[in-house]
């Protein structure tokens, strides 16, 4: 048993080892900001400034080093070989020696795997939305093509998620417009929400939320923006997408049928245990942890949203946070505490972003928000003080700025 345990856990000590060596030398950039430096320089529930900045976008762009907006093939494939290859290592392992483990031990190795190769995966996921940001490379077919079979994969359909989150780009913190983790208005809340304002109803929600939360909100819009109609990622003709983009839905449909039809294969051939142990498990971290990191990024009890009246994209660009996940914000490509500069240019390479960061921050000031309430906390936290949006009474200036509040 000790010996099986040793063969697992060394590999994913060298995988640490070498996301912390690849961080500061090489392929991975520039050395995070240190969170308690981080810390001492933010009140992280101090409200953010909701009046128009004194600063305009040409001026960040202006800041930050040219070569940051630089795309490279060569580095960006580098990750996804590097990922690739660490997932293919965890499989490994998995398949030859799990089977040698005493019977109980094997049962806990299992959730360990999946963990960890949830976690790689997820890195993988962020390449992906990479792609669909046109920051991999200076080739869009590449993008594409890349992002297609990466998010396919993972059962993410490529271009129709492509489209729905540059619409959040574009709409981010407008109440009316923004695409996802739309917050409601108190009275738009529904009548079972103060069932669930509790401790039990938060657990409930929570669990719902980073189980099926994404496959939900990709079949269904749940938690997204409300139309007119039945609106679903799958759906060429629904009313998420333009005309011009139909045929890209249907090319995501066909992606994600194909690597459906080769999962059902595998489980025909090998049995369906084998496909939920190998690749079910791995999927369900990799879904939880990114709806987990996007509630994050835009739910928090210092940011602002806007209405129609007060709204304009820099202010709701700024209406984000970056957050602190450890050594896992490597293994995320930095997408938790870069997230700011991502929402500012997110064409930019992820391997840039922490430089961009440290430079836009000295401008920004008290509009940059960064908490690095560990993790589990903060959802907790997010999940108790973050229930729909208010606006202040009496504040005149602040008409059309709404806030979180959680009485019901």
């Amino acid at each position: 048993m000790n010996q099986g345990c040793l063969i697992f856990l060394t590999p994913f000590s060298s995988f640490l080892f070498f996301h912390v060596v690849r961080s500061t030398m090489g392929a991975g950039g520039n050395m995070s900001i240190p969170p308690s430096a981080k810390k001492s320089k933010s009140a992280p529930m101090k409200r953010v400034p909701y009046l128009k900045p004194p600063f305009s976008l040409g001026q960040l762009k202006k800041a930050i080093p040219p070569h940051c907006f630089k795309r490279s093939v060569l580095r960006s494939f580098s990750y996804v070989v590097y990922d690739l290859t660490i997932a293919f290592i965890f499989y490994y392992i998995a398949a030859n020696y799990f089977p040698l483990l005493p019977h109980p031990f094997s049962y806990l190795a299992w959730p360990i795997y999946w963990a960890f190769q949830g976690c790689v995966l997820t890195g993988v996921w962020v390449i992906a939305h990479e792609c669909g940001h046109h920051a991999f490379s200076d080739y869009q077919w590449l993008d594409d093509t890349v992002g297609l079979v990466l998010h396919s994969f993972l059962l993410v359909p490529y271009f129709s998620w492509k489209h729905s989150h540059q619409r959040h780009h574009s709409n981010t913190g407008s109440l009316e417009k923004d695409e996802v983790f739309v917050p409601k208005k108190k009275a738009d809340m529904h009548w079972y929400s103060k069932y669930l304002n509790n401790p039990p109803g938060r657990v409930l929600t929570l669990t719902i939320t980073l189980t099926i939360g994404w496959p939900l909100y990709l079949a269904f819009n749940v938690s997204g923006r409300p139309y007119d109609r039945f609106a679903c990622h799958y759906d060429p003709y629904g009313p998420i997408y333009t005309d011009r983009q139909r045929l890209e839905i249907y090319i995501s449909d066909v992606g994600i049928l194909a690597v459906t039809y080769g999962i059902y294969r595998l489980a025909v051939a090998k049995g369906l245990a084998w496909v939920l142990c190998f690749y079910g498990g791995p999927l369900l971290v990799v879904n939880a942890f990114l709806v987990m990191i996007t509630y994050l990024q835009h739910t928090h009890p210092s940011l602002p949203h806007y209405d129609s009246s007060e709204w304009d994209w820099l202010r709701g660009a700024l209406a984000t946070v970056d957050r602190d996940y450890g050594i896992l914000n490597k293994v995320f490509h930095n997408i938790t505490d870069t997230h700011v500069a991502h929402h500012l240019f997110s064409g930019m390479p992820h391997y840039h972003a922490m430089e961009a960061t440290k430079a836009i921050r000295p401008i920004l000031g008290e509009y940059y928000q960064f908490d690095g309430t560990p993790i589990y906390k903060a959802i907790w936290r997010e999940g108790k003080e973050c229930i729909y949006v208010e606006q202040d009474e009496g504040e005149m200036n602040s008409k059309g700025v709404f806030w979180y509040r959680n009485k019901l």
